[in-house]
């Protein structure tokens, strides 16, 4: 989609809360609304999940277009002629703002130590297990000599 016709969609939105803007892109005739709605909604579930982001407080800081590559592509026309086309593709970037949800950063930090303590405990069973089949194998290799 052309960056001019994305840029109607993204200058629409840009500022307000996300809650706010989904409901707009979501009621909006424009076709490039679509993946703008999809782009912003993207960006809040990456915020959720790695930063642990409050979903209420989520803001669009920053949204903007750049171009991006073009097609180049010939369209015939009359008495054996061509004319060009540029099938123009656009570069979004979105940038929210909001606030850190501690709790669950804490309890986040709380399980990642306890899958540590259970990697560590698997790590020495299985250095148990290996230490026992190579004394069991040579015990064996014993016995038959």
């Amino acid at each position: 989609m052309s960056p001019q016709k994305v840029r109607l969609v993204a200058g629409l939105v840009r500022g307000m809360k996300v809650k706010n803007a989904l409901d707009q892109l979501q009621f909006n005739s424009k076709q490039a609304a679509l993946p703008v709605k999809k782009l912003i909604e993207s960006a809040v579930a990456n915020a959720i999940h790695n930063d642990q982001v409050k979903v209420d407080t989520l803001k669009i800081e920053t949204i903007f277009v750049n171009e991006g590559s073009v097609l180049h592509r010939w369209m015939p026309r009359a008495m054996g002629r061509a004319t060009p086309l540029r099938k123009r593709s656009s570069h979004v970037t979105v940038i929210l703002t909001g606030e850190v949800d501690e709790t669950k950063k804490k309890t986040e930090k709380k399980e990642v130590k306890e899958a540590k303590i259970e990697e560590t405990k698997k790590e020495e069973i299985k250095k148990e297990i290996t230490k026992k089949t190579k004394s069991a194998s040579a015990k064996a290799t014993a016995d038959k000599k």
